[in-house]
């Protein structure tokens, strides 16, 4: 793997060119930034995932905020487990033996290097939530991340919705719009969204609790249809960082299309 993506680097990526591809896309100082990465679409990176990570530091500054989903999969309802599935007769026993989450501890899951690499820098802190947290550095870092809830954890009351407020802009690195978090929160905008029942193992006066929390049931498959309606109908800018195809846009136009695509699908 590593030999294909050194092959296929033209330009050795380092901070300073990695600074300058930001720049090159938009990125300012003071910005609020959501982050979704790949650090191997880059190509190669001199320093990995800590260069990534420097050059965002550097354009951004402490006069602005990174945001990074830190969500952590694995610390959820086994019942719906499908990658792998475990069989039912575990269910219970996984439900009472789970390590409780804990934000300094649990590690991040699916959600590449870059995020598991920036939620053990310094300053970086991360919201409460057992899987669907975010790590945030900078100016809007505590605003963010605090009071996280449990229940419907990408509504009102989490940090999706704190970005919204603040007129945050979306980075992807190298991703694409099936993984764009920011959808979710018009999902929950927009009327008839089902609830389903989740759980985790969470810190309760001092000890580990199996939490049962309400939930909407998330409609990712149609992430790729509103990111296209997007691309089309918004300001979309889109760039190379290294090698790695990269879009930037505003949450709030993000978070309102896709709320308008959920209230036309469910009216139907």
């Amino acid at each position: 793997m590593m030999k294909e993506i050194v092959g296929k680097t033209k330009e050795m990526n380092s901070v300073n060119t990695l600074v300058r591809d930001f720049r090159a896309l938009g990125l300012q100082k003071g910005m609020t930034i959501l982050v979704h990465s790949s650090l191997s679409s880059i190509g190669w990176v001199n320093g990995g995932a800590m260069a990534v990570i420097e050059a965002l530091i550097q354009v951004i500054t402490e006069e602005g905020t990174i945001v990074m989903p830190a969500q952590s999969g694995d610390w959820n309802e086994p019942s719906k487990w499908g990658n792998p599935p475990v069989p039912e007769s575990w269910w219970e026993e996984i439900r009472q033996t789970m390590p409780a989450f804990d934000k300094d501890k649990t590690p991040t899951s699916g959600m590449g290097l870059i995020p598991e690499v920036f939620r053990k820098y310094p300053n970086v802190d991360r919201s409460d939530h057992p899987s669907a947290s975010f790590v945030a550095w900078g100016k809007n870092r505590n605003y963010i991340i605090s009071n996280h809830s449990i229940d419907f954890s990408l509504g009102e009351q989490s940090p999706l919705a704190r970005l919204y407020d603040l007129d945050a802009q979306v980075l992807f690195i190298g991703t694409g719009y099936f993984t764009n978090t920011a959808f979710h929160l018009g999902e929950y905008r927009a009327p008839g969204a089902e609830i389903v029942k989740e759980g985790a193992s969470i810190i309760e006066n001092g000890q580990p609790v199996w939490r049962v929390y309400n939930d909407i049931e998330f409609a990712v498959g149609e992430f790729e249809e509103i990111g296209a309606i997007l691309d089309r109908e918004y300001d979309v800018t889109k760039g190379l960082i290294g090698l790695a195809e990269s879009r930037l846009f505003s949450i709030r136009e993000a978070v309102d299309c896709a709320e308008k695509y959920f209230i036309q699908k469910r009216a139907k």
